[in-house]
C-alpha cells in the first residue's frame, strides 16, 4: 500500500508547477491567480519533512524551486499583502526557516522579517490574541494557532531571543475561552466581542466542534513542542496537548480510527468521516508519542487512523490514477455578509467534499512521514 502512496506523491509533483499546483483545488475551481497562500505552504512543509526522513533530495529541490517562484530577492512574496492581516498568509512562512538554513539565500530571511512584521502589527482581541483576519474583527479561530503561532515560535527561537511568552499567553486564552469541559473538545471560533451572528452571547464561542479546526490545533501544539526546549513552557504545552488528544480519542470511529466532520455527532445523518482532520490528529498522535509527550499507545492509535484513511479514501480512479478523497474543501465562520457560514452542524456538512486538495493531502503526507519514522525504529 505504501508504494502506492509514493507514486501518488510523484504524480502530484510531476503534474504541478508553482503557478498551477494540482493540489490547490480552490485555485483551480475559482481561477485564482498565483499568490502566496497557506494551502501551498502546507504541502511544502510536508515535502520538507519527507526530504528529512527519506533523505531524497527531490523533495527539497521541488520545495526550493516552488518557493523561489514566489519570493523575490527583496523578500517580497507574490500576491502577499500585509495590510489584510490574514494569519493564513503567515503559515507558508514556516518553510522559509528550513530553506534559509539549507541554502543560505538571504531573500528567505527577508521574507521571514516581512511576515514577522505583520504579526507585530496584527490587530488583537481584548484578551491579547491575534485577530484571525482583518475581516474577522475580535475573532480567535483554532486554525489561526497553526497558521501563525508555529511560525511565531520559530521566529522567536531563531531571531527573537527565545521569548515565546506571547504565544503561551494566546494558547492559554484559547484553552480558557474555547475548551468545553464536558465534551473535552475545542470550539472552532470565539468572538471576544460576542457580537458576531454565529457567536454565543454568553461565551462568544461558535456552535460546533469542526474536525479540521481542532486538527490544526493539535498539529500546532505538536510542532511547537517539537521546537522548544525543556522547561516550564514546554511542560505547560504538553499538559494542554495531552488533554486535547485524550479528549479527541474518545470520538474515534472504532472501525477506521478516523474522526467525523462534526466530531461529537458521529452517526448523525449527513455527517461523515473526514480525511484532513483525521490525518492531522493521527500525525499529532504519532509525533507526540515519538517525542515522549504522549503515551506510546497513541503511536498505534495514529497509525490505525492513517491505515483507515488509506482503506476508505485512497482509491484508484477510472483513469487509473490514485486519488485521496473525503476532504472538506473549505469551512469558516462568517463574515457578516455570509450568514450561511454560521457554525452549525448543518453548515459544516454542507461544504463540498473533494479529492486531492492540499488541506487533506498535506497532513496525509505529514502523517506518512511519521509512519515512516515508526517503521524505521
Amino acid at each position: 500500500m505504501y508504494e502506492k502512496i509514493d507514486r501518488y506523491i510523484e504524480r502530484l509533483l510531476d503534474g504541478s508547477t508553482p503557478d498551477k499546483p494540482l493540489w490547490n483545488i480552490e485555485k483551480i475551481r475559482l481561477g485564482k491567480p498565483a499568490a502566496w497562500n497557506y494551502i501551498d505552504g502546507c504541502i511544502i512543509t510536508a515535502l520538507l519533512a519527507a526530504a528529512e526522513i527519506t533523505g531524497e533530495k527531490k523533495y527539497s529541490d521541488f520545495a526550493e524551486s516552488f518557493i523561489d517562484y514566489y519570493v523575490s530577492d527583496d523578500g517580497s512574496m507574490l500576491g502577499y499583502s500585509q495590510d489584510k492581516y490574514n494569519l493564513d498568509d503567515v503559515n507558508e512562512g514556516r518553510v522559509l526557516f528550513d530553506l534559509y538554513r539549507m541554502t543560505g539565500k538571504e531573500k528567505y530571511k527577508k521574507a521571514v522579517s516581512l511576515l514577522h512584521e505583520q504579526l507585530v502589527n496584527q490587530p488583537r482581541t481584548n484578551t491579547g490574541n491575534f485577530w484571525h483576519k482583518k475581516i474577522y474583527p475580535n475573532q480567535i479561530w483554532l486554525d489561526g494557532l497553526y497558521m501563525a503561532q508555529v511560525f511565531y515560535v520559530r521566529y522567536q527561537l531563531e531571531f527573537g531571543g527565545g521569548d515565546i511568552s506571547d504565544t503561551m499567553s494566546q494558547i492559554r486564552n484559547v484553552r480558557r475561552l474555547m475548551f468545553d469541559e464536558n465534551k473535552k473538545l475545542y470550539y472552532h471560533g470565539c468572538d471576544c466581542s460576542k457580537t458576531a451572528f454565529w457567536a454565543d452571547k454568553q461565551t462568544g464561542c461558535s456552535k460546533s466542534f469542526w474536525l479540521r479546526s481542532v486538527g490544526w490545533f493539535t498539529v500546532a501544539l505538536a510542532d511547537i513542542i517539537g521546537f522548544i526546549g525543556y522547561g516550564t513552557d514546554r511542560d505547560e504545552l504538553c499538559g494542554i496537548f495531552r488533554e486535547t488528544i485524550d479528549g479527541l480519542a474518545q470520538y474515534a470511529d472504532p472501525q477506521t480510527g478516523m474522526y467525523y466532520q462534526v466530531i461529537d455527532c458521529g452517526g448523525r445523518e449527513g455527517n461523515y468521516l473526514e480525511t484532513s482532520g483525521s490525518s492531522m490528529i493521527a500525525y499529532a498522535m504519532m509525533k507526540g508519542a515519538r517525542l515522549g509527550v504522549l503515551d506510546k499507545k497513541y503511536a498505534a492509535f495514529g497509525h490505525k487512523t492513517f491505515d483507515g484513511i488509506c482503506e476508505k479514501y485512497l482509491k484508484i480512479s477510472d483513469s487509473g490514477e490514485l486519488d485521496l478523497g473525503g476532504i472538506c474543501l473549505v469551512a469558516g465562520l462568517g463574515p457578516e455578509t455570509n450568514h450561511r457560514r454560521d457554525g452549525t452542524f448543518e453548515y459544516y456538512i454542507s461544504e463540498p467534499v473533494v479529492d486531492n486538495d492540499a488541506k487533506g493531502v498535506a497532513p496525509f503526507l505529514l502523517c506518512y512521514t511519521e509512519v515512516k519514522r515508526l517503521t524505521a525504529e
